[in-house]
Protein backbone atom coordinates (compact mmCIF):
# COMPACT_ATOMS: atom_id res chain seq x y z
CA UNK A 1 0.00 0.00 0.00
CA UNK A 2 1.25 4.05 -0.87
CA UNK A 3 1.29 6.18 1.60
CA UNK A 4 2.12 9.56 0.95
CA UNK A 5 4.74 11.77 2.77
CA UNK A 6 3.64 14.99 2.23
CA UNK A 7 6.47 16.77 4.28
CA UNK A 8 5.42 20.51 2.74
CA UNK A 9 8.86 21.64 4.12
CA UNK A 10 11.95 19.30 3.50
CA UNK A 11 15.70 19.41 4.54
CA UNK A 12 18.11 18.14 1.82
CA UNK A 13 21.54 17.86 3.90
CA UNK A 14 24.74 16.78 2.50
CA UNK A 15 27.06 16.95 5.22
CA UNK A 16 31.41 17.02 4.72
CA UNK A 17 33.07 14.24 6.58
CA UNK A 18 36.46 13.20 7.73
CA UNK A 19 37.77 10.04 5.44
CA UNK A 20 36.66 7.13 6.67
CA UNK A 21 34.04 7.70 8.73
CA UNK A 22 30.83 7.34 6.75
CA UNK A 23 30.09 3.97 7.67
CA UNK A 24 30.35 5.07 11.29
CA UNK A 25 27.78 8.11 11.24
CA UNK A 26 25.72 5.66 9.35
CA UNK A 27 25.58 3.41 11.24
CA UNK A 28 25.26 5.75 14.96
CA UNK A 29 22.75 7.90 12.63
CA UNK A 30 20.29 4.43 11.89
CA UNK A 31 20.60 3.18 15.24
CA UNK A 32 19.92 6.51 17.33
CA UNK A 33 18.44 9.15 14.95
CA UNK A 34 15.55 8.00 13.13
CA UNK A 35 12.54 6.93 15.57
CA UNK A 36 13.91 9.48 17.54
CA UNK A 37 13.62 12.63 15.43
CA UNK A 38 10.14 11.11 14.24
CA UNK A 39 8.89 10.61 18.01
CA UNK A 40 9.37 14.69 17.76
CA UNK A 41 7.43 15.28 15.19
CA UNK A 42 10.41 15.09 11.86
CA UNK A 43 9.57 12.90 9.21
CA UNK A 44 13.00 11.32 8.05
CA UNK A 45 12.35 10.71 4.53
CA UNK A 46 15.64 8.96 3.31
CA UNK A 47 19.50 8.78 4.01
CA UNK A 48 22.34 8.18 1.32
CA UNK A 49 25.70 7.60 0.37
CA UNK A 50 26.87 10.27 -2.08
CA UNK A 51 28.43 7.74 -4.89
CA UNK A 52 30.97 10.73 -6.23
CA UNK A 53 31.94 11.36 -2.94
CA UNK A 54 33.01 8.64 -0.15
CA UNK A 55 32.84 11.10 3.05
CA UNK A 56 29.66 12.56 1.92
CA UNK A 57 26.40 11.43 3.95
CA UNK A 58 23.53 12.79 2.29
CA UNK A 59 19.79 12.97 4.00
CA UNK A 60 16.49 14.57 3.97
CA UNK A 61 13.66 14.97 6.41
CA UNK A 62 10.61 16.72 6.26
CA UNK A 63 8.47 18.41 8.59
CA UNK A 64 4.25 19.97 8.09
CA UNK A 65 5.82 23.76 8.06
CA UNK A 66 8.05 26.27 9.38
CA UNK A 67 6.66 26.66 13.08
CA UNK A 68 6.34 22.68 13.26
CA UNK A 69 9.74 23.00 12.24
CA UNK A 70 11.18 25.11 14.95
CA UNK A 71 9.15 23.06 17.58
CA UNK A 72 10.37 19.41 16.48
CA UNK A 73 13.81 20.81 16.20
CA UNK A 74 14.36 22.18 19.59
CA UNK A 75 12.37 19.27 20.99
CA UNK A 76 15.15 17.23 19.05
CA UNK A 77 18.19 19.17 19.41
CA UNK A 78 17.66 19.59 23.33
CA UNK A 79 16.46 15.65 23.81
CA UNK A 80 18.31 13.44 25.86
CA UNK A 81 19.20 11.20 22.58
CA UNK A 82 21.18 14.20 20.67
CA UNK A 83 23.07 14.74 24.28
CA UNK A 84 24.16 11.32 24.80
CA UNK A 85 25.52 11.24 21.33
CA UNK A 86 25.99 14.24 19.38
CA UNK A 87 29.64 14.70 20.30
CA UNK A 88 30.46 10.89 18.52
CA UNK A 89 27.77 12.39 15.87
CA UNK A 90 29.82 15.54 15.07
CA UNK A 91 33.42 13.82 15.62
CA UNK A 92 33.01 12.58 12.29
CA UNK A 93 32.31 15.59 10.53
CA UNK A 94 33.77 18.25 8.90
CA UNK A 95 31.24 20.50 8.30
CA UNK A 96 27.10 19.91 8.33
CA UNK A 97 26.19 23.12 6.84
CA UNK A 98 25.39 22.44 3.38
CA UNK A 99 21.42 22.57 4.01
CA UNK A 100 18.87 23.61 1.44
CA UNK A 101 16.04 24.49 2.75
CA UNK A 102 12.86 23.75 0.72
CA UNK A 103 9.03 23.99 0.36
CA UNK A 104 7.04 21.81 -2.41
CA UNK A 105 6.27 23.23 -5.48
CA UNK A 106 2.84 21.93 -6.34
CA UNK A 107 0.44 20.64 -3.48
CA UNK A 108 0.62 16.80 -4.66
CA UNK A 109 4.45 16.98 -5.46
CA UNK A 110 5.92 15.87 -2.61
CA UNK A 111 7.49 12.47 -1.44
CA UNK A 112 5.05 9.15 -1.16
CA UNK A 113 6.79 6.12 -0.29
CA UNK A 114 6.00 2.63 -0.32
CA UNK A 115 5.92 0.04 2.43
CA UNK A 116 8.24 1.08 5.86
CA UNK A 117 12.09 1.26 6.10
CA UNK A 118 13.62 -1.76 7.32
CA UNK A 119 13.46 -2.62 11.08
CA UNK A 120 15.48 -1.64 13.79
CA UNK A 121 19.07 -3.58 13.60
CA UNK A 122 19.40 -3.65 10.02
CA UNK A 123 22.23 -3.31 8.10
CA UNK A 124 21.55 -5.20 4.85
CA UNK A 125 22.40 -3.29 1.41
CA UNK A 126 19.25 -1.85 0.41
CA UNK A 127 18.73 -2.42 -3.64
CA UNK A 128 17.69 1.48 -5.25
CA UNK A 129 18.99 4.00 -6.64
CA UNK A 130 17.99 8.17 -5.79
CA UNK A 131 19.17 10.84 -8.27
CA UNK A 132 18.60 14.32 -6.96
CA UNK A 133 18.92 17.64 -9.77
CA UNK A 134 19.72 20.70 -8.73
CA UNK A 135 18.79 23.49 -10.64
CA UNK A 136 20.09 27.25 -9.65
CA UNK A 137 18.18 30.53 -10.82
CA UNK A 138 19.19 33.93 -9.54
CA UNK A 139 15.52 34.66 -8.55
CA UNK A 140 13.07 32.22 -7.07
CA UNK A 141 11.70 29.40 -9.46
CA UNK A 142 8.63 30.98 -11.32
CA UNK A 143 5.27 29.28 -12.23
CA UNK A 144 5.72 29.39 -15.78
CA UNK A 145 9.26 27.24 -15.11
CA UNK A 146 7.63 24.78 -12.92
CA UNK A 147 4.34 24.30 -15.44
CA UNK A 148 7.32 23.58 -18.18
CA UNK A 149 9.07 21.01 -15.93
CA UNK A 150 5.57 19.20 -15.14
CA UNK A 151 3.96 19.59 -18.88
CA UNK A 152 7.25 19.30 -21.10
CA UNK A 153 10.60 17.86 -18.82
CA UNK A 154 8.22 15.18 -17.20
CA UNK A 155 6.43 13.22 -19.89
CA UNK A 156 10.30 13.07 -21.24
CA UNK A 157 11.51 11.74 -18.01
CA UNK A 158 8.83 8.64 -17.93
CA UNK A 159 8.92 7.98 -21.31
CA UNK A 160 13.15 7.31 -20.53
CA UNK A 161 11.75 5.22 -17.48
CA UNK A 162 12.47 7.78 -15.12
CA UNK A 163 10.28 7.14 -11.76
CA UNK A 164 9.62 10.79 -10.77
CA UNK A 165 9.78 10.85 -6.81
CA UNK A 166 9.05 14.46 -6.06
CA UNK A 167 10.07 18.16 -6.80
CA UNK A 168 10.22 21.46 -4.47
CA UNK A 169 11.79 24.82 -4.71
CA UNK A 170 13.61 26.89 -2.16
CA UNK A 171 11.49 28.09 1.26
CA UNK A 172 12.76 31.38 1.47
CA UNK A 173 11.71 32.50 4.69
CA UNK A 174 13.43 32.89 7.88
CA UNK A 175 15.34 30.20 9.05
CA UNK A 176 13.39 29.57 11.98
CA UNK A 177 15.97 27.46 13.75
CA UNK A 178 19.33 29.28 13.68
CA UNK A 179 21.12 27.29 15.76
CA UNK A 180 21.09 24.43 12.56
CA UNK A 181 22.24 26.97 9.31
CA UNK A 182 20.79 26.84 5.71
CA UNK A 183 22.23 27.95 2.64
CA UNK A 184 20.54 31.46 2.38
CA UNK A 185 20.55 33.78 -0.66
CA UNK A 186 20.42 30.78 -3.28
CA UNK A 187 17.23 29.73 -5.66
CA UNK A 188 16.85 26.05 -6.29
CA UNK A 189 14.18 24.06 -8.02
CA UNK A 190 15.18 20.44 -6.62
CA UNK A 191 13.64 16.96 -8.16
CA UNK A 192 14.58 13.63 -7.48
CA UNK A 193 13.85 10.48 -9.88
CA UNK A 194 14.08 6.86 -8.63
CA UNK A 195 15.21 3.80 -10.25
CA UNK A 196 15.82 -0.05 -9.47
CA UNK A 197 19.33 0.18 -9.26
CA UNK A 198 22.31 2.02 -10.96
CA UNK A 199 22.27 0.36 -14.49
CA UNK A 200 18.61 1.67 -14.32
CA UNK A 201 19.80 5.13 -14.19
CA UNK A 202 23.01 4.43 -16.32
CA UNK A 203 20.05 2.95 -19.10
CA UNK A 204 17.82 6.35 -18.62
CA UNK A 205 20.40 8.55 -19.30
CA UNK A 206 21.49 6.66 -22.27
CA UNK A 207 17.54 7.23 -23.45
CA UNK A 208 17.72 10.69 -22.72
CA UNK A 209 20.57 11.47 -25.00
CA UNK A 210 19.30 10.22 -27.63
CA UNK A 211 15.82 12.27 -26.99
CA UNK A 212 15.79 14.82 -29.59
CA UNK A 213 13.19 16.93 -27.49
CA UNK A 214 15.62 16.74 -24.56
CA UNK A 215 18.42 17.47 -26.05
CA UNK A 216 17.64 20.47 -28.33
CA UNK A 217 14.40 22.01 -26.92
CA UNK A 218 14.84 21.47 -23.10
CA UNK A 219 18.72 22.27 -23.43
CA UNK A 220 18.05 25.41 -24.40
CA UNK A 221 15.33 26.24 -22.38
CA UNK A 222 17.68 24.88 -19.44
CA UNK A 223 20.56 26.94 -20.66
CA UNK A 224 18.57 30.33 -21.04
CA UNK A 225 17.25 30.08 -17.41
CA UNK A 226 19.83 29.13 -14.86
CA UNK A 227 22.79 30.81 -13.93
CA UNK A 228 25.19 27.20 -13.21
CA UNK A 229 25.17 23.58 -14.50
CA UNK A 230 22.77 21.47 -12.63
CA UNK A 231 24.40 19.91 -9.90
CA UNK A 232 23.09 15.69 -9.35
CA UNK A 233 23.51 14.11 -6.40
CA UNK A 234 23.57 10.17 -7.23
CA UNK A 235 21.94 8.52 -4.40
CA UNK A 236 22.72 4.93 -2.98
CA UNK A 237 19.87 4.41 -0.10
CA UNK A 238 21.62 3.44 3.55
CA UNK A 239 20.31 -0.44 5.31
CA UNK A 240 17.71 1.79 7.28
CA UNK A 241 16.62 4.37 4.29
CA UNK A 242 12.70 4.65 4.09
CA UNK A 243 13.17 6.08 0.23
CA UNK A 244 15.26 3.82 -1.73
CA UNK A 245 13.86 5.03 -5.34
CA UNK A 246 12.61 1.48 -6.50
CA UNK A 247 9.75 1.49 -8.66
Amino acid sequence: MKERIYSPIVELRQYALHPGKRDELIDLFDREFVETQEAVGIQVIGQFYNLDDSNQFVWLRGFNDMPAREQSLNAFYSGPIWRAHRDAANATMIDSDNVLLLRLAHPTSGFSLNGHRPPLGSRAKQAGFVAATIYYFNRPAEADFIHYFENTMYPILMETDAQLLAYFVTEDSPNTFPRLPVREGEHVFVWFAGFQDQEAYEHHLAQLAQSTLWSQEVSKFLKRRLIRKPEVLRLSPTPRSRLTGRP
